[in-house]
């Protein structure tokens, strides 16, 4: 079995995130990206939504703005005890040299110290142990990727 620390550092490729800090928290069922400007729209007879990401942190100059399909919509809640309707999207996680599909609820999170919640359901996937003492244990951050967005005009 694999070992992660309490925070990692992680890739959500299919997003252009090439590394992004993610708080390893076992408390959280599913996996949350801070995300802004969140919109939904129809294409091809499916729900999809428009939303954009600052892809590097502590960087709120660079903006990139991506598509994904909705996979679902459900009510979570935070840690205070209040309820929120959020969108869920499948997408990719990196982590280390394990690359796998995970569920991940969007929202805002501009306040919070960890853009990235790695939820249970993505460790018990990528069949993670967490030891709380320690921290990145699966390396530093990755190389920086070209950003790219997956909003394709014409479709």
């Amino acid at each position: 079995m694999k070992t992660v620390g309490w925070k990692e550092w992680v890739s959500l490729p299919d997003l252009a995130l090439p590394s992004i800090k993610a708080k390893v928290d076992t408390g959280a069922r599913t996996s949350v990206l801070h995300t802004f400007s969140v919109e939904s729209f129809q294409k091809n007879n499916q729900e999809y939504i428009r939303f954009l990401v600052h892809p590097f942190q502590d960087d709120k100059n660079h903006i990139i703005e991506q598509e994904m399909p909705v996979k679902d919509k459900r009510i979570v809640r935070d840690s205070g005890g209040h309820e929120e309707e959020r969108f869920v999207i499948e997408t990719t996680l990196r982590i280390a040299e394990h690359h796998y599909p995970i569920e991940l609820t969007l929202t805002n999170r501009e306040d919070m110290l960890f853009r990235m919640l790695l939820g249970r359901t993505a460790l018990i996937a990528g069949n993670f142990f967490v030891n709380p003492a320690k921290a990145y244990l699966t390396g530093k951050k990755f190389s920086p990727l070209k950003i790219r967005t997956n909003h394709h005009d014409g479709e």
